[in-house]
């Protein structure tokens, strides 16, 4: 496979790219108003305005990215099973359930406009222009919640190249109309919320005909837009980790703005202009942010393969070249803030002498340490793409929740409205630290993993047609035990272990990685989102892949894995669960491995756990649930009599 054996730099070139270009693209939206405004007559007090309220679209959007993030991770497993249905059913919750969550916010921005603008940090003498602008990007807020989720389907179904016209048609009208609405029309702030709401319908326009009329794998109908609480819970917790991570935003956003305001008011500089060259800044980052996310997000492919197959060296040398290049980012972004803050800020807009003061220590002082910034997040995406979900999450929220937020409220009190500007390269400082402790670590440990012992001679074996004995059990059942007796009582091929060996050799990714699926001590949301990254992916869909080709070769018995679930359209599948009392099995386990009592009552919770959620993950359905099952066992009747009810059972299907 490609990914395993091209060259590094050529595959993050190949992956990151189109990745980059689509999220500079998506930034316009953000910045495009602002430049146009500032360079009106509305001057600061309109960019004072476009900041007070893009805080607060966050919220929204961070729904949307949940719903979306989630669906397109819950869309990738069943597509990989397979299931078409299950695909288009995923579609069609995530969209309905967006429409609600929207018009829900429409309905409480409505209510709250006043509290929420006042709460973001609108002044009497932004307000106005906050209350136009907000009011008319409310009208649109399904269209730009469901544009975002309809993108990330779009590139899910295989259409990258259409997902990025999808954004790039909102922001290519956005552009074209805003300087004909503000200017030519003079219609001001309004026409500025008009051009992107336009910009935003357009999109979810191109995005519905995409789903209805182009779809390569799924196909929607009436019936799939009926909500399953049981399939909208799938993958929100799939996207609770985007939500989170935008909801960060918010949360610094709304610090941010609060003590410039009120900090700012007791200044020279009153509480506009700093809140006005907070969001000048804030969108010029994101700007440079989003080259180091389409960097590493690109490049989660090459992370993700590379990881599973235990090439570490591969995985050490892309994280090489993404910090390089995040640091040259970096590097290069600090020159421009630090030597060349006007040459960004005219582009706003030059107004007063008070404002071009502010904007000067705010590119000079909030973006100091911009490298760190950018090694912190690119550290935390790659957490992300080799599934290590906790990290990622100490990573990204150390930073922005525990050290920035808190700093915020601290440090005015000594510097005033500069104490905010502070807080900032404080919360670099501390943020790399930990950020890059945690990294080195995991960097030096990779490949020093004990990995399980390979099978050498991995081979599907013939075996005349018949029934397959799917079997899942209980840790400490003795199942692996009993389904090898089963075997050979119906002289068929036995595959537990040799189900491992054979998706290593077919797929390229390791044994040890492989059988870490299901032994991970990740617990709840954890678990869901390590089961969602992209390792985890790769081999979920080589496991399926081989359970599928050893039942095209004839009877067999395979233990684990979801088999049960995976050949369900198979009528010659018997399906078995074998469970057995707590104390059973505490007495098996220490005949087996000899755990002490409490030992190996952790042990049975912890495996428990573990296979639970994974065929929870792979199949959507409760494990060990006996109405999934044919036969259900009891094995404290004893090994050998426990294969002879499964063998009996077996010879009459």
């Amino acid at each position: 496979m490609a990914l395993g054996s091209e060259r590094i730099s050529k595959l993050v070139r190949r992956f990151a790219v189109p990745c980059i270009i689509s999220l500079l693209i998506s930034a316009l939206y953000n910045i495009v108003d602002q430049i146009f405004i500032g360079n009106s007559k509305l001057g600061f007090l309109g960019n004072a305005a476009t900041s007070i309220v893009f805080p607060i679209t966050i919220i929204s959007f961070a729904f949307a990215w949940c719903f979306g993030d989630g669906a397109v991770a819950l869309m990738s497993i069943r597509q990989g099973q397979k299931d078409d249905k299950g695909v288009a059913k995923i579609i069609g919750n995530a969209l309905a359930v967006n429409v609600i969550v929207s018009i829900l916010f429409i309905a409480f921005g409505f209510i709250f406009m006043n509290p929420l603008l006042r709460l973001f940090g609108a002044s009497d003498a932004s307000l106005p222009l906050a209350q136009s602008y907000f009011r008319i990007i409310l009208y649109a807020s399904t269209a730009a919640m469901m544009g975002g989720v309809l993108s990330n389907i779009i590139r899910a179904d295989g259409s990258p190249a259409f997902s990025m016209i999808v954004t790039v048609l909102g922001a290519v009208i956005n552009i074209i109309l805003d300087p004909v609405f503000i200017f030519g029309l003079d219609w001001g702030i309004e026409g500025a919320a008009i051009a992107t709401i336009i910009g935003q319908i357009a999109s979810f326009a191109l995005g519905i005909y995409y789903i209805f009329f182009r779809a390569r794998t799924f196909k929607l109908k009436l019936a799939d837009f009926k909500l399953e609480l049981g399939t909208i819970l799938q993958f929100t917790k799939l996207g609770i980790s985007t939500f989170i991570t935008q909801m960060s935003i918010v949360a610094t956003s709304l610090v941010g703005n609060m003590m410039l305001a009120k900090w700012g008011a007791q200044s020279i500089y009153g509480a506009d202009i700093p809140i006005a060259v907070m969001g000048i800044a804030m969108k010029v980052f994101t700007i440079v942010i989003n080259i180091v996310v389409g960097l590493l997000v690109g490049a989660q492919p090459i992370l993700g393969f590379n990881y599973g197959a235990e090439k570490y060296d591969r995985v050490k040398e892309t994280f090489r070249i993404a910090v390089i290049c995040t640091v040259t980012v970096g590097i290069i972004a600090t020159i421009i803030f630090e030597f060349f803050p006007d040459l960004v800020i005219g582009i706003f807009g030059t107004q007063n002498e008070l404002y071009m003061e502010f904007a000067r220590k705010m590119f000079r002082i909030f973006l100091m340490l911009v490298t760190f910034t950018l090694l912190i997040k690119a550290i935390s995406i790659f957490f992300q793409a080799v599934g290590e979900p906790k990290r990622a999450t100490v990573v990204s929220l150390t930073r922005d929740i525990v050290c920035f937020v808190p700093l915020c409220f601290i440090l005015p009190n000594f510097f005033g409205v500069e104490g905010v500007l502070y807080a900032a390269p404080v919360a670099d400082a501390i943020g790399i630290v930990i950020a890059g402790t945690l990294a080195v670590r995991f960097y030096v440990n990779l490949g020093k993993t004990k990995t399980v012992d390979v099978i050498e001679d991995a081979a599907i074996k013939k075996s005349r047609p018949g029934v397959i004995v799917a079997i899942s059990r209980q840790h400490g059942s003795a199942g692996k035990e009993i389904g090898k007796l089963v075997a050979e009582q119906l002289k068929i091929p036995y595959y537990y272990k040799e189900l491992l060996a054979v998706t290593a050799k077919e797929s390229g990714l390791s044994e040890g990685y492989l059988n870490e699926l299901n032994t991970r001590d990740d617990e709840g949301i954890m678990r869901d989102l390590y089961l969602s990254s992209a390792p985890a992916e790769y081999a979920i869909k080589a496991q399926r892949q081989t359970i599928e080709e050893i039942a095209k070769h004839g009877s067999c018995v395979i233990v684990g894995r979801a088999a049960d679930y995976v050949l369900r359209d198979n009528k010659k599948v018997l399906r078995v669960f074998i469970s057995a009392p707590d104390e059973y099995r505490i007495k098996k386990l220490k005949e087996m491995y000899g755990d002490k009592p409490n030992e190996a009552r952790k042990s049975i919770k912890r495996s428990d756990a573990n296979r639970a959620s994974y065929y929870k993950a792979i199949s959507g359905f409760e494990w060990g649930r006996r109405e999934n099952y044919d036969l259900c066992v009891d094995s404290s009747i004893g090994n050998e009599a426990t294969a002879k009810i499964i063998a009996d059972y077996a010879k009459n299907i």
